[in-house]
């Protein structure tokens, strides 16, 4: 996961000798026009990438699927049925939803570390560091022009500055209906093969002056420095691809001890309590389509990191990572204390991180179960939006509470449409159990014990009281409350009493006793890496995750995930009709789909066998972000949108797996079948800048696709590519004719 800025000095001869076909300053450049200008980080918690020069995003359907269920009703139902715009007036807007375009990132390391050594204290280096960041970030700010922050690197060894320009009127394209978006649901997900046509589309919109915007019908189509041509030829295992996105987190530097604290402790209590609150919603979404509707966003984000968890520990335990962990963990010991300098800065490290991480298990629980139980039940979760108001209430300034409940009105709003009360009470019986079971009793509050006690630890007594006297479990309710909101209701109501007693005891007694331990570690972890780099001073390194811009290099390849198995590096669309199930929802084939399928009719989409691709893999190292990712040729061009990892690899986050690790992707030709063929939309493909050549292998340069069969197919072949170079140029009218013999093209093309 390289930092792009980066790439010329360290990795381009290796990237060139796999196949990349581009300059350093074609993927990477301030002043001109580069790669990097196509990539966006959609909504802060995925990619997207500009497919024209209209300001087309091209994302996954699971990034997009919080926007198409927020415009689903049971009359519109867009994520049974899909949805397309057929002009720009009808593109949906969605509130709140925002892309970030990076302008430019810096190396800030000398200025935020001027001046600090190992004999800074602790806390001096600290404020140090925090003020610098931030006063670097401001700075790059231009008064609020900019979106900017400086994130650190290798455990705080390094610093960058990252400024973006933020776009806040993204509006909803198109989608194909979940039947084809998530086809496979949960069954198939982290899973290889597969089959599922994951991708949405958006469209940035700015001021008619070119400026990012609040949404306006008066906006106009966001015009991008660069947009990545779409690449329908074939490939082949060994071409070059590379992935550029924002992945999440990545810990790969963690120690052996940390990651036994992921394992034993931390991914087994995500297991536990999601796999309960998956099953309670699951029985009410399949009671009605209204409960469907509004669980299915919740439903698939929670299920997607639950099952996460589960391969993680699995294959932390195949690869016998721990183990290995250690056997490094040994090396630099030795290599530590070989020299009396290292010694004295890195001889203890290992076991100040062991001390830390064995503190830290005695409450991280309390912060697993806050995040997962307490703030995971819906209920709990918006009297824990109420927090401010009783401040507000309690110290009586008037005007702030009124400010309070303003800021509150538009939440409520948006709670109660994805709100089933039934199925959040269930919830609630089921996850306050285990949080009284499981969290050591004196990490309990006074008041959550007294509550349990009251009730003879009866959890479905306590969940009917609840939701019989709190504010917060109806509408009406709520807006009543807001309406003459005092502290008395609030000290009085069951949902607050818990969620406040829970929170204040978390920051006044776990909280600072966590918090101490973490900074041992941090300080730790920091020396760790820099003795690692040390004593490796020929490995080039990258940075862990931390979602800023990375782009990671490889190529198309199959695997072996065990002995006698051997998986294709590819799929197709006999492999959607095998698994259709009429029975189950996650395995209906569309009418259409199956209409297409049986004609056998798939355009210029269809491989050199004949064959319609879904999916493929590659070997490109990602990570949650990454969704939404473009896969790139070595030319530049888009052959595939990432959507998951496998779950062999589901280690990738703690550790690479070299032998196992894949990136599943959607075939750019699927994408733009389902477009043009299934629905129809042809004034999307219109838009877009579509090529035939067949990616380049390693070393290998592209060879065009079989010559048109006509003079007048190569007369509009040259027309169309002419055409092209003139959009990418930004002109927008213009009139282009060619002869040869008695044949003859006229193209003319208008805004």
């Amino acid at each position: 996961m390289w930092l792009p800025m980066l790439i010329k000095r360290l990795n381009y001869t290796d990237m060139q000798k796999q196949g990349l076909k581009l300059t350093a300053e074609e993927i990477y450049s301030v002043n001109n026009s580069s790669l990097k200008d196509a990539i966006v980080q959609f909504g802060g918690f995925c990619t997207a990438e500009f497919i024209s020069p209209e300001g087309l995003l091209l994302t996954n359907h699971h990034c997009g699927y919080g926007q198409i269920q927020s415009h689903s009703t049971p009359e519109h139902d867009y994520l049974t049925n899909g949805f397309w715009a057929t002009s720009r007036d009808k593109e949906l807007p969605n509130e709140g939803l925002f892309v970030d375009i990076l302008v430019r990132m810096d190396d800030v390391t000398g200025k935020v570390l001027e001046g600090i050594s190992n004999n800074t204290s602790d806390q001096e280096r600290a404020q140090l560091v925090g003020q610098r960041m931030q006063a670097i970030a401001k700075e790059a700010s231009n008064n609020g022009q900019y979106v900017s922050y400086v994130r650190d690197f290798f455990n705080g060894n390094e610093f960058y500055l990252f400024v973006y320009e933020r776009f806040n009127d993204v509006r909803l394209v198109g989608t194909p209906p979940s039947s084809i978006g998530k086809y496979g649901g949960d069954t198939d997900n982290w899973m290889w093969p597969r089959h599922t046509g994951d991708f949405s589309m958006f469209r940035v919109y700015m001021s008619p002056d070119g400026k990012p915007a609040a949404y306006s019908d008066k906006n106009v189509p966001y015009k991008p420095k660069h947009h990545l041509p779409i690449n329908i030829g074939n490939r082949e295992p060994g071409d070059f691809s590379m992935v550029f996105g924002f992945p999440g987190r990545t810990k790969r530097f963690m120690t052996s001890h940390g990651l036994k604290l992921e394992v034993d402790q931390l991914n087994k209590s995500r297991i536990k309590l999601r796999n309960d609150k998956l099953n309670l919603w699951k029985e009410e979404m399949d009671k009605s389509d209204a409960t469907r509707i509004k669980y299915a966003s919740k439903y698939a984000s929670t299920s997607n990191y639950y099952k996460y968890s589960i391969g993680q520990n699995e294959g932390i335990k195949r690869m016998r990572t721990i183990e290995g962990k250690i056997v490094d963990e040994d090396k630099f010991q030795n290599w530590a204390n070989a020299d009396a300098t290292r010694k004295a800065t890195y001889g203890n490290l290992l076991n100040d991180i062991n001390e830390a991480y064995t503190n830290i298990e005695k409450y991280n629980l309390g912060t697993v179960y806050l995040n997962e139980a307490i703030l995971g039940t819906e209920s709990l979760m918006m009297a824990y939006r109420l927090m401010p108001l009783y401040s507000t209430l309690k110290s009586g300034d008037q005007a702030a509470a009124k400010k309070a409940v303003e800021d509150l009105k538009p939440r409520v709003d948006a709670f109660f449409k994805d709100y089933y009360m039934p199925a959040d009470k269930k919830v609630f019986a089921a996850l306050m159990k285990y949080y009284s079971q499981d969290i050591p009793k004196d990490q309990q509050p006074d008041a959550f014990k007294a509550m349990v006690k009251k009730f003879n630890g009866n959890f479905e007594k306590l969940a009917d009281h609840v939701y019989s006297n709190s504010v917060v479990v109806t509408e009406q309710k709520l807006r009543d409350f807001l309406n003459n909101p005092t502290q008395k209701k609030l000290d009085n109501d069951p949902a607050y009493q818990i969620v406040s007693s829970i929170i204040d005891n978390y920051r006044n007694n776990i909280a600072p006793k966590l918090a101490e331990s973490n900074a041992k570690l941090d300080k730790a972890n920091r020396l760790y890496v820099a003795g690692l780099r040390q004593m490796n001073p020929d490995k080039v390194f990258y940075p862990d995750a931390n979602s800023t811009l990375r782009l990671s290099y490889g190529s198309i390849q199959d695997y072996s995930p065990q002995d006698g198995v051997m998986y294709n590096y590819y799929t197709t669309l006999e492999g959607v009709m095998a698994k259709e199930d009429p029975t189950n929802e996650e395995f209906i084939v569309p009418a259409k789909l199956k209409e297409l399928y049986n004609k056998k009719d798939y355009g210029q989409y269809a491989n050199d066998k004949g064959e319609l691709v879904v999916n493929f893999i590659t070997n490109n190292d990602i990570t949650g972000g990454n969704s939404g990712s473009p896969v790139i040729n070595g030319k530049g061009e888009l052959t595939g949108l990432a959507f998951d990892g496998n779950w062999e690899a589901m280690t990738g986050d703690l550790v690479y797996d070299p032998d196992y690790k894949r990136c599943i992707n959607m075939d750019s030709r699927y994408i733009l079948f389902i477009i043009d063929k299934y629905a129809g939309a042809s004034n999307l493909i219109s838009e877009m800048t579509i090529v035939k050549t067949d990616s380049p292998g390693v070393g290998d340069a592209a060879e065009a696709s079989a010559a048109p069969a006509t003079p007048q197919a190569e007369l509009l072949d040259a027309a169309m590519q002419e055409a092209n170079e003139k959009l990418r140029a930004g002109k927008t009218e213009f009139k282009i004719e060619k002869k040869q013999g008695k044949a003859k093209v006229k193209l003319q093309v208008k805004d």
